[in-house]
């Protein structure tokens, strides 16, 4: 059986999530005997933070802010639709 474990961070656009923070939820991870990580933020993660991530066993996936977003949208987790549009194009074969 394969153990995932999460962490996230409520943190404002000019509080970046730095190495340190990540070198901890490793530690935290490999005590819990955890195959990989998902480390959430609403900000963004420093160039040091992503670099280590990458090149870390157990995985860490990052998801930043604007991800973050982009996936509640696309999976309709907390979020609500107010309305909606089409937008069209002529189609010019019709015309020939």
């Amino acid at each position: 059986m394969s153990v995932v474990e999460l962490q996230a961070k409520r943190y404002g656009p000019e509080n970046t999530v730095q190495r340190p923070a990540i070198q901890g939820f490793v530690g935290a991870l490999q005590g819990a005997k955890a195959s990989r990580g998902i480390f959430i933020t609403t900000s963004d993660f420093s160039g040091g933070a992503v670099d280590y991530a990458n090149t870390i066993s157990p995985r860490v996936i990052l998801i930043d802010g604007q991800r973050l977003a982009s996936l509640m949208i696309q999976y309709g987790v907390g979020v609500q639709k107010r309305s909606e549009f089409t937008v069209v194009q002529v189609d010019e074969d019709y015309f020939e």
